[in-house]
Formats: structure tokens, C-alpha cells, sequence
């Protein structure tokens, strides 16, 4: 841990967070005793019973009520309880994820084509998807395919933790970047050297330009679509579907093309609408597998779901 942010935090935070970071180091190494499979399950398992017992499950039901207000509603619980079941399963996952490569046969890829294609031209493209299944996945195919890539991440509150996360990452080839702020000057000066950049677009962004998200308005990062006018390339989705046996599939789809018409704030908002609708449609696809645990719709959705 760099030694200017020690002198910021107290001993107590200090002991703290390295406490933290042995029992979660301990965490990993019970996990990849298990194995693939084993460590899989029990992640599974352990939320699927704890996840509806926190104050989380509120959200999560909020989220599905807002997103599938005419689903019945029994069919709503039951996938509120099986949402946690994949959530365990993928935080349980990032312990083995070196096992979880294209190498290891349990990813099947669709549109690998399209990565090679981005790899041979030696020119940058902006790769997104959302928190979909174990959206890990989607970066070690990214390795895998050979594209130069930064993959930003959020860092971890607990920096020997974060420290632990990164280590474990790049076990499977994945060289993180947590961008300072929204990172712009850092992930432009990587697409100028030719690399491309992996984003999550699915978070909560309060200063982003108002789209629709599930026909509910949403507050969405305009990065992803910034930087693909500047660079003039296009927006190059993923997805990843869990399937049966701890497989994955991972779709590269038909690039985004954000419209360049000479009035960059409504081209933008057009870019940022594209890819919302993208992870939308992947998420009505396959509900169970998205993140539903975080809130993504601004207050005034959550207020006008309590007042009806």
C-alpha cells in the first residue's frame, strides 16, 4: 500500500482494513480448495439464504417491481431468491477465475471474429456490457482474443483488499486500471497508444445525461459514447449468459456506430440511449443473471414506485 495514503488513515483503520484482508485471503484460498465447481456451489448457496435476509432484498424486489411491473409477482419473488444464487456464485468465482478462461473449455464464444477484427486493425474501440452474470468472464475473453485493452474497475475501499483483487486478477492476464474521477485524460491517452477500453455502463452515473432505462428514466455515463466520437471508432458490446456446469457464453454483438451530425451533445445522448437499450435487452433475455443488488434508477422512480 503506497505509503502517502497510510499516513492519512489511522492505526485503528489501518489494522482495520489488514484484518479485513486476511480474512479475505483466507476466504480465496478455502474457495480454490473447493474448486471450480465446489467454490461455485457454495457461493450459490451461501446467498441464496443470506441475500434475502439483509435489507439488499429490498432493492432488489424495488428493482424488478420497476423494471417488470407486470410480471406476477410470486414469478418476481422467485427470481429475486435465485438473482442472489448467481450473485454468490460470481463473487465465489473471482477466486478461481484463472480456471475460468476460454482455455479451460467452459466458454463457449460467439462473434469471436469481430475481437480478432479489432485486435488485427490495430486501432482502439470502446468495449461495454453491463453486470451480467459473471461480466469476469467477458474480460479474460478479451485477453484471451489478443486485444490490447485497459479494463477499468472501481477500487476497493480497503486498499490491501483491492491490492488482493488485482493479484488475483491477474493470475488470468487482466492488468486493471481505476481511473481517477471519470478517468477521461488517463483512458484517452490509452486509446491514443491504440488500446482499446472495457467499461461497465450499467451503474449508477448521477451527472450523466437522462435516458430511458426499462421506460424509466436513468442518469448514464457518457464515456463510452465521448470517446468513440473523438476517436471516431464504434462501441463494441458484450454479453455473458451463465450456463449449466459453471459455462459461460460470451457474445461479441453487432458494433455501435454512436451518429456523428455536428451537434455532439444529441449525438452523445444518442450514443448513451444505444447502449442502455443494449443492456436492457440482454437483461430482459436472461433477468436472473443481472446485478440487480445496486440502485440504479434515480429517487424519484423509487419514490413514485412507494406512492403507488
Amino acid at each position: 500500500m503506497p505509503g502517502e495514503r497510510e499516513n492519512k488513515v489511522s492505526f485503528l483503520q489501518d489494522l482495520n482494513w489488514r484484518l479485513e484482508a486476511v480474512a479475505f485471503k483466507v476466504l480465496f484460498a478455502f474457495l480454490r480448495a473447493l474448486g471450480v465447481e465446489g467454490a461455485s456451489g457454495f457461493g450459490g448457496k451461501l446467498l441464496r439464504w443470506l441475500g434475502p435476509l439483509t435489507g439488499t432484498h429490498k432493492t432488489v424486489t424495488r428493482n424488478l417491481r420497476i423494471a417488470f411491473p407486470d410480471m406476477d409477482p410470486a414469478v418476481r419473488e422467485r427470481l429475486a431468491v435465485d438473482q442472489w444464487e448467481q450473485t454468490g456464485r460470481t463473487f465465489a468465482e473471482l477466486a478461481v477465475m484463472d480456471r475460468l478462461t476460454p482455455e479451460s473449455g467452459r466458454i463457449d464464444i460467439v462473434g469471436l471474429e469481430r475481437l480478432h477484427a479489432v485486435r488485427d486493425s490495430g486501432k482502439p474501440v470502446v468495449l461495454i456490457s453491463g453486470h451480467l452474470a459473471n461480466f469476469e468472464v467477458m474480460a479474460a475473453v478479451i485477453m484471451a482474443a489478443g486485444v490490447p485493452c485497459q479494463v477499468t474497475y472501481r477500487a476497493a475501499n480497503n486498499p490491501y483488499v483491492d491490492a488482493l483483487i488485482r493479484q488475483s486478477r491477474e493470475r488470468y492476464g487482466i492488468k486493471l486500471f481505476a481511473p481517477k474521477g471519470d478517468g477521461t485524460r488517463e483512458l484517452m491517452a490509452g486509446m491514443k497508444r491504440g488500446e482499446s477500453i472495457a467499461l461497465l455502463v450499467d451503474q449508477k452515473y448521477s451527472q450523466g445525461p437522462e435516458v430511458e432505462f426499462f421506460d424509466q428514466p436513468v442518469n448514464a455515463s457518457p464515456g463510452a459514447a465521448r470517446l468513440a466520437l473523438k476517436f471516431g471508432t464504434v462501441i463494441q458490446p458484450l454479453s455473458v449468459v451463465r450456463l449449466p456446469g459453471v459455462r459461460f457464453r460470451v457474445t461479441a454483438h453487432e458494433p455501435i456506430t454512436v451518429p456523428d451530425t455536428g451537434d455532439k451533445a444529441a449525438d452523445v445522448v444518442a450514443g448513451v440511449q444505444a447502449v442502455n437499450r443494449f443492456v436492457e435487452e440482454r437483461v430482459r433475455e436472461h433477468p436472473v443473471d443481472w446485478f440487480w443488488v445496486h440502485k440504479r434508477w434515480p429517487p424519484k422512480v423509487y419514490e413514485a414506485l412507494k406512492a403507488s
